[in-house]
């Protein structure tokens, strides 16, 4: 595991969209998939990272605490399932079914996504508002796995929270820190 921090896209920069299966459902999702939601949520994840197990009910509570607002929710995942089968759609999809994530849990088998987001970590976090503009990169919370602070989500919370609302977002954003995302070699 390489310890990774999060790019830093700069702020105001424009959702690159996608077309990625959802592993539960098996749908196509896309931007347009929240066409109708003020703010959207795009989180890379993965199943075996000890960075994503230590938040993974955080992210439960997250889904269901704003299930019925006017956000949109999408997990990505694009570690390399060969070289990380814990990875694959088949375990991602019993993840998803397990935690009760009611939001898409998609597979980016091709990893175009995760590198137009510049994703380099799992968990990263991006937020955007209605225009689809990012209004928010960084970590969920101070939390850690082995530093023995509560899991409360605070940072991504207030982030999401201040869109919702269409206020500004803090612009003191700390990177998130995690496992960098398993990148399939180029032959």
């Amino acid at each position: 595991m390489a310890l990774t921090a999060s790019t830093m896209v700069p702020i105001g920069t424009q959702a690159p969209d996608f077309h990625l299966p959802d592993v539960v459902s098996g749908k196509t999702i896309s931007l347009s998939t929240f066409a109708d939601k003020k703010a959207l949520l795009v989180m890379f994840i993965c199943r075996h990272c000890p960075f994503v197990k230590h938040i993974q009910d955080e992210l439960t509570r997250i889904g269901q605490d704003y299930s019925t607002s006017d956000l949109g929710i999408v997990a990505i995942s694009a570690n390399d399932a060969k070289n990380y089968p814990d990875d694959a759609p088949e375990s991602l999809k019993a993840l998803a079914i397990e935690l009760g994530w009611q939001f898409p849990f998609c597979y980016d088998e091709t990893q175009e996504t995760a590198k137009a987001y510049t994703a380099a970590c799992t968990p990263d976090f991006f937020v955007f508002d209605s225009d689809r503009h990012l209004a928010y990169r960084g970590q969920l919370d101070d939390s850690r796995p082995s530093n023995g602070k509560p899991v409360t989500g605070e940072d991504l919370r207030a982030a999401i929270d201040a869109v919702l609302a269409g206020e500004p977002v803090n612009s003191e954003q700390k990177p998130s820190i995690g496992c960098n995302i398993k990148w399939k070699s180029t032959p």
